[in-house]
């Protein structure tokens, strides 16, 4: 898990790649739960935090841009 800060310092094309790996792994993880072979189950939830912070600095990101 990374901080916000370091978030920042990726370009949107990093963090735009971060953000696909992390949904291809919350659909697994969605799998594994239904089948129960999943046994960390917060795993869920932090991904789902870690793709909303990267959303946040995505838009933070493009906000400086426009500026």
């Amino acid at each position: 898990m990374e901080k916000f800060s370091e978030l920042l310092k990726l370009d949107s094309n990093q963090l735009k790649d971060k953000i696909n790996t992390l949904r291809k792994e919350s659909l697994n993880l969605r799998f594994q739960k239904s089948s129960g072979q999943l046994e960390k189950t917060a795993r869920i939830s932090s991904v789902r935090k870690q793709i909303a912070r990267i959303k946040t600095a995505l838009s933070d990101i493009e906000k400086r841009k426009t500026k």
